[in-house]
């Protein structure tokens, strides 16, 4: 089953063009990472895949779905969505449980009482991502590593058949960060783990548990293909449009300036 289907996908914005003739397939079972400089689309390319803009042309599929004849609030309950963004939503005196169960409803604090299985299950998945001892722990107490375990809890809740990671790793120092995506890979290998799409512009966070990569640049493709084939300094030079070589060092990929700039 394909988990993501977009065939031929334009957006434009007034008379400017955001995203030009992108296809891309997501199968499940496949981890991605969508690569590109910042202002390249890649977030415009995430409202697509969640429902949030609509394309100017092509067709969208997701979760087996296509838009136009389906019903994208049920459908986006299906798709856990993380992004540093949502932060300024949450409310700083929930706790981190109380924030994971508003993902229950898709909203920012809750409005309802939750049941003992529903409580379950928003501890259940702040096990999941190692996070069970922060459960009682207001917002804003906790670190920007453990808010960022907490909102892949909140996504996580209503086990979810895609998570989209939107830049995850924004605002974290090198060893949480390190931390942090070593709990990713932990979950991608989880026997009941979502398709995942990891959203960055640092190769070094493309881990291992990532087989794919979408590489894009002012809104068109690059190139797609394996993790290898992808992570080249040909590759890297035009998707960032500077002289660039790679390094790989213990399964991790490094990008090197290849003109003297640091």
């Amino acid at each position: 089953m394909n988990i993501v289907c977009l065939d031929g996908i334009g957006f434009r914005r007034g008379s400017r063009s955001i995203l030009a003739d992108v296809s891309w397939t997501v199968q499940r079972g496949q981890h991605w990472a969508l690569l590109g400089a910042n202002g390249s689309g890649k977030t415009t390319l995430l409202k697509i895949i969640t429902g949030y803009e609509w394309p100017s042309e092509g067709s969208v599929e997701a979760l087996g779905e296509p838009y136009g004849e389906c019903d994208l609030p049920t459908l986006r309950k299906r798709i856990g969505w993380v992004s540093s963004a949502m932060e300024i939503f949450m409310p700083e005196h929930d706790t981190a449980i109380e924030v994971v169960l508003s993902g229950l409803e898709s909203s920012f604090g809750l409005f309802r009482q939750f049941d003992g299985n529903e409580q379950a299950r928003a501890l259940r998945a702040l096990e999941l991502i190692r996070a069970s001892d922060i459960a009682d722990q207001p917002n804003h107490l906790l670190s920007q590593g453990e808010r960022q375990r907490m909102l892949i809890a909140r996504a996580m809740v209503n086990d979810p058949a895609l998570l989209i990671l939107d830049e995850p790793c924004a605002g974290l120092d090198p060893g949480a960060r390190d931390a942090f995506l070593c709990d990713l890979g932990r979950l991608a290998d989880h026997e009941d783990a979502p398709t995942m799409i990891l959203v960055t512009h640092h190769i070094e966070e493309i881990g291992p548990w990532i087989d794919h990569v979408l590489a894009i640049k002012s809104g068109r493709t690059v190139t797609a293909g394996s993790r290898s084939d992808v992570l080249t300094g040909e590759v890297l030079s035009d998707v960032f449009d500077f002289p660039c070589t790679v390094e790989r060092q213990n399964g991790l990929y490094h990008l090197r300036p290849s003109n003297g700039r640091v």
